[in-house]
């Protein structure tokens, strides 16, 4: 009994299977497969010509950074006029002067002695020590006063029309968030 109700179940399931192969319901598909096989073939475009990536060389590194803040203008009955400021081309260059101002960072100060150090970063790693009378960056730099907070520089540069201005600077210590 058992086997006559599981052939007659599997002779139902052959003929309702059957029946949708010979279902000429999808006439429409077959027509439309039909169309798209008798269009004539595409071609396809050819892969488009690209020109060679030609680097950007920067070579304004001694110029003012773009993203710093503008230098203030100097008094104009000034300019050109022998101010008697002139870097002293023959002292000895220190550490720091080989740095562009804008790489410098103070990252804190320390006190040996009775006399205030600060400690600035060069950027490329290194931690230096420096006081009143230190040089620092390419512009003959020399520090004038440090205190807990900032270094205050004063550079000499020239003026354009062959002679020199001394233009204040500062490095301001950054604090980090602790909580960052």
């Amino acid at each position: 009994m058992k086997a006559g109700k599981s052939l007659s179940l599997v002779l139902v399931a052959a003929t309702l299977l059957g029946g949708c192969a010979f279902d000429s319901g999808h006439g429409d598909l077959e027509r439309r497969i039909g169309e798209v096989k008798r269009k004539p073939k595409g071609t396809i475009e050819p892969v488009p010509i690209f020109e060679p990536y030609s680097p950007f060389i920067y070579a304004a590194t001694a110029l003012r950074s773009p993203f710093s803040p503008p230098i203030p203008e100097v008094d104009n009955r000034l300019v050109g006029q022998r101010s008697g400021i002139t870097p002293d081309m023959n002292r000895q260059r220190e550490m720091l002067e080989g740095y562009n101002f804008d790489a410098l960072q103070m990252v804190g100060t320390l006190e040996r002695r009775g006399q205030l150090w600060a400690l600035i970063n060069d950027g490329d790693g290194g931690i230096h020590r420096v006081t009143v009378g230190n040089f620092v960056g390419k512009n003959h730099g020399r520090i004038v006063n440090t205190s807990t907070a900032q270094i205050d520089i004063m550079e000499i540069v020239p003026d354009g029309m062959g002679g020199w201005l001394e233009r204040p600077r500062a490095l301001t210590l950054d604090e980090k968030d602790p909580n960052k």
